[in-house]
């Protein structure tokens, strides 16, 4: 019986088509992250494409709404993927991730708790644990920062899922922003890995027919690529870069 449970799903991606917040699992509305603008009551995430890109300034709710998705699909909150062992991140993280698994009920067609968790600050924590117990997947610490990074990605993200990465740019030069974007291509491509990621990286925004969602405290809505801030700022910078500083630094 667990063999058949291995095998793939013969059906493409997205598996995991809709998140929606249950007000009465909320034990306390006074805490986070429920004090947060954007757990309303009326809080619906719908996922009808493989890759879903989430965008917003910082403390908006970006990391902690996809720990709680990560959560829900069966991973740590802390990352990683089904199975491996839970890295230490403090109760701060479990808090989050966790508390809010706990208000969200979630759509699956169908339910699929196979792929990883990518979090940029806890990579290293997970990458020592599989070097430690001689994964096959090992050896990612004796690359640099941005090449352990992307080794990650290749071994860990060729096999059917749902993978989480919550700002994997953070390591990644521009030339290796592209990389991701080519790695992301060949996961959308094979058509049975679903893809959900918050980001501030414009290059990573850009994927084609990706599903792009901008995080205010008003809420999650629908944005094109040259209306977000992180674009606007980034244009501004590149058609001026040395005004743009100067101007910056004297507000």
């Amino acid at each position: 019986m667990a063999r058949g449970r291995n095998r793939p799903i013969n059906m493409p991606a997205p598996y995991l088509r809709r998140v929606w917040l249950d007000p009465a699992r909320i034990a306390d509305r006074e805490t986070y992250p429920f004090v947060l603008p954007l757990r309303r009551d009326d809080f619906e995430l719908s996922f009808d494409k493989a890759v879903t890109i989430i965008v917003g300034e910082n403390g908006t709710g970006k990391s902690t709404l996809l720990e709680g998705i990560a959560v829900m699909a069966g991973y740590d909150d802390a990352g990683g993927g089904k199975g491996y062992m839970p890295v230490d991140h403090g109760n701060a993280v479990e808090k989050m991730g966790g508390s809010l698994a706990t208000a969200l009920r979630a759509s699956w067609l169908p339910k699929i708790t196979k792929g990883w968790f990518f979090r940029a600050e806890s990579f290293f924590s997970v990458a020592r644990y599989l070097d430690s117990v001689a994964s096959p997947y090992a050896d990612f610490l004796s690359h640099s920062h941005g090449e352990g990074f992307l080794r990650f990605f290749e071994e860990r993200c060729q096999r059917q899922g749902i993978f989480i990465f919550d700002e994997p740019e953070s390591a990644l030069s521009p030339a290796r922003q592209i990389e991701f974007l080519k790695l992301l291509h060949r996961m959308n491509c094979s058509g049975h890995c679903q893809v959900i990621m918050a980001t501030h990286s414009p290059v990573l925004m850009a994927y084609p027919n990706a599903t792009l969602l901008r995080l205010t405290k008003y809420g999650l809505e629908p944005v094109n690529l040259r209306d977000t801030d992180h674009y606007k700022v980034m244009r501004e910078f590149c058609d001026d870069p040395k005004g743009f500083v100067e101007a910056a630094i004297a507000e």
